[in-house]
């Protein structure tokens, strides 16, 4: 008797526990979404992309864009000044390498056409929260977001 009732129980747990996997399956995928840990966004294309990093600071105004083209990425830096109103850029141009983890490694070696010295490297995360596609910074946890998704009302 005690091996049907032990039998019973252990089969009505088992059933509760599987119908509760799929729920719980649905909380982990919110939660690594939300931490930007994504495993399919290999078959996402970023040729033409552009991506965004606004830093606004008391005496000045900085905005920077990575411009993806195949293997190739050029990274502007533009400074606006808030005391004269003057803007001045720097435009980086290098290859970009994605890894099948999603990493986005960039290797800026030219300033404006011109060999610099210490090329301008970032390691950076691709991930994708709520159809926005974002590059996280490694080093500095700075968020790019793509320029299209600003537009987007």
């Amino acid at each position: 008797m005690k091996k049907v009732i032990f039998s019973m129980l252990f089969f009505a747990v088992s059933t509760g526990i599987k119908a509760q996997y799929g729920s719980i399956n649905a909380i982990l995928d919110r939660l690594e979404e939300k931490s930007g840990i994504n495993k399919n966004l290999q078959n996402i294309h970023l040729d033409d992309t552009k991506f965004v990093l606004l830093k606004d600071f008391e005496d000045h105004t900085e905005r920077n864009f990575i411009v993806i083209k195949g293997n190739k990425a050029t990274y502007v830096e533009m400074f606006d000044d808030k005391a004269t109103g003057q803007t001045s850029s720097n435009v980086f141009s290098g290859d970009i390498v994605r890894s099948k983890h999603n990493i986005i490694s960039l290797r800026a070696d030219q300033l404006e056409g011109r060999k610099i010295a210490i090329p301008i490297t970032k390691t950076l995360l691709l991930t994708m929260q709520k159809k926005i596609l974002y590059l996280i910074d490694v080093n500095s946890k700075e968020r790019w977001i793509e320029e299209s998704a600003i537009n987007r009302k």
